[in-house]
């Protein structure tokens, strides 16, 4: 199976700087997951007809929000956590197959300053709870924005955003804290000492001409699904958002 995560950073900005429709049809992933739609409903001109849509809303215009394409009909889809205070931005969508969960998800942002970090650890803390009673059902895997730069390796200057969101300590623990639960970043499984390779890059100071970046955008797998993991990309010659696309290739 391919799949693959691109944080878009507002859907209809990126169909007017070019046509997403091609690049879905191009790419021709089993499964593409999308985050930051910032959407209230999904395009009538976004309708593929080998694809299953669903999406996710923020209740606040403008804002997040997440969508999955899928070749493959799920058996079920469910929408955000189950957790009222969690479920007002559009943030997770889980799609159920036969032999796994699917999910993406777009991690709240600490902010400048760290001011959301608080409700950054509650998040945190009710997503792994989360995805590990999936676990005990079938293998997990989810993909998305996750808002964090886990080792120095993924972020180009480590030592002087050492408490910047995103790299703070609190926020890289958590990520530790779910490895260690037993789940695998797959691009990290497979590359472990690949450096300056980066999925976000500041639209500010021609960072990404200068690959000024941040790794965010991860697949995540439940560990036994480790032997299934065939390769794990992120395409940053793929413009359009601030982010770029990353890939999962998986026999599953």
């Amino acid at each position: 199976m391919k799949l693959i995560s691109w944080n878009i950073n507002g859907l209809r900005a990126l169909m007017k700087k070019g046509d997403f429709i091609n690049y879905l049809q191009e790419t021709d992933a089993d499964i593409l997951c999308i985050q930051e739609t910032k959407l209230q409903n999904g395009p009538d001109e976004l309708n593929p007809a080998e694809y299953h849509a669903y999406w996710n809303y923020a209740v606040k215009k403008g804002y997040s929000g997440t969508a999955v394409f899928t070749k493959k009909e799920p058996t079920s889809v469910t929408y955000g956590l189950g957790i009222e205070e969690h479920d007002q931005e559009g943030r997770v969508i889980t799609l159920e197959f036969e032999k796994f969960y699917l999910l993406t998800v777009y991690t709240p942002n600490a902010k400048r300053g760290l001011e959301r970090l608080l409700y950054r650890m509650k998040w945190e803390e009710a997503f792994l709870s989360y995805i590990k009673q999936l676990d005990k059902d079938k293998p997990v895997i989810f993909c998305g924005d996750l808002n964090v730069a886990h080792k120095e390796i993924d972020l180009k200057n480590p030592k002087t955003n050492r408490k910047n969101p995103g790299f703070s300590d609190e926020e890289r623990q958590k990520f530790s804290l779910m490895l260690s639960e037993g789940f695998i970043d797959t691009y990290r499984y497979l590359y472990p000492d690949e450096e300056g390779v980066y999925s976000w890059w500041s639209y500010r100071m021609n960072a990404r001409a200068k690959n000024i970046g941040w790794r965010l955008d991860y697949f995540i797998v439940s560990e036994r699904l480790k032997t299934q993991i065939t390769d794990a990309r992120i395409n940053a010659d793929i413009m359009g958002s601030d982010h770029c696309p990353v890939e999962l290739n998986i026999h599953i």
